[in-house]
């Protein structure tokens, strides 16, 4: 029975596979703008005169932290895909998701219905740059 194990951030999702409590990374999702702050995501807004003195930024007129989120959005779906993937080949029996907790929400969110009911476990924290052995500490009574 194989259990995918998906420990993930804004920017990156390491997929491993566990086999008596082995863990084995299969694959790393990247999602450089996951990485970007709002100021590099965002270009001057249209029409804006480089002469203007009275300009607003996207802070000002309620839309902080918009691309960030969209970003984010995107690659929870990319990742929720890729499980969706994986369960329709039959390969994810079992899932357990680790994500900082904005991400852990946005990823739960993105996930079909089918593949939600293979969730066993969900950790709330980041471990997306963590050594292989931290990852399968923190894992290893998730069963």
């Amino acid at each position: 029975m194989t259990t995918y194990i998906v420990v993930a951030d804004a920017a990156r999702a390491r997929i491993f596979t566990r086999e008596a409590l082995t863990l084995t990374e299969q694959e790393s999702l990247v999602h450089a703008e996951g990485r970007l702050h709002e100021g590099d995501l965002v270009t001057d807004r249209p029409g804006a005169d480089v002469h203007e003195s009275n300009s607003t930024s996207a802070r000002s007129s309620g839309e902080e932290g918009a691309a960030s989120k969209h970003e984010n959005e995107l690659f929870a779906k990319q990742v929720a895909s890729h499980l969706y993937n994986a369960r329709v080949d039959n390969s994810l029996e079992k899932l357990i998701v680790v994500a900082p907790p904005k991400f852990l929400g946005l990823l739960r969110d993105k996930l079909d219905g089918p593949t939600q009911k293979l969730v066993i476990h969900t950790l709330s924290k980041d471990l997306s740059k963590a050594s292989l052995t931290d990852i399968q500490t923190a894992v290893r009574d998730l069963r």
